[in-house]
């Protein structure tokens, strides 16, 4: 980045259970006509989209096909970058979550905040749908046919509890 104004505009990172979809490159294009436009207006722009290639839902379809995890990302993410190429999007960067260097910059950042204290391990506790990748409250599921908790997606939900980190938000409020 110069000593221009700077701006940062970022998609989600896509999730890699399956290829690109119309929602991938409509909110991609969305990110993109930002950028321009902010080029145009005198920005210093860095415009950043990438993959999120971690998670029960990739290793299961990983499994679908009978490839590793590593091997079916790195097709799928593959599917990401020729959709930025295909569309022609002004993206700066495309990012993997897979790559050396996310998980350095995960680190880094990790480092800083625990040395502040602003994250603390807790406990979670609740009811997951691994296809949702969601949690739900008690008052929002159904009973299944086969008498399993079911989301108001129609996926089953599993009790899950489990250690984890949180970020201190109440030191910024």
């Amino acid at each position: 980045m110069t000593a221009q104004k700077a701006f940062y505009v970022t998609t989600p990172i896509y999730y890699v259970n399956d290829v690109p979809h119309i929602g991938h490159a409509y909110t991609t294009l969305a990110c993109d006509v930002l950028a321009r436009f902010k080029r145009l207006d005198g920005y210093d722009v860095m415009f950043l989209t990438g993959t999120d290639e971690h998670g029960q839902k990739v290793e299961k379809a990983a499994a679908a096909k009978g490839v590793t995890p590593q091997d079916f990302t790195d097709r799928v993410s593959q599917n990401f970058r020729d959709l930025c190429q295909t569309m022609n999007y002004s993206n700066d960067q495309f990012i993997r979550t897979t790559e050396p260097r996310h998980a350095a910059a995960c680190q880094d950042l990790w480092k800083k905040l625990e040395a502040s204290g602003n994250i603390y391990l807790g406990s979670y506790s609740g009811w997951y749908a691994v296809r949702d990748e969601a949690f739900y409250g008690e008052d929002e599921l159904t009973a299944g046919p086969n008498g399993k908790k079911i989301a108001p997606t129609g996926a089953e939900v599993e009790w899950v509890e489990e250690p984890s980190y949180f970020f201190k938000l109440s030191a910024w409020a």
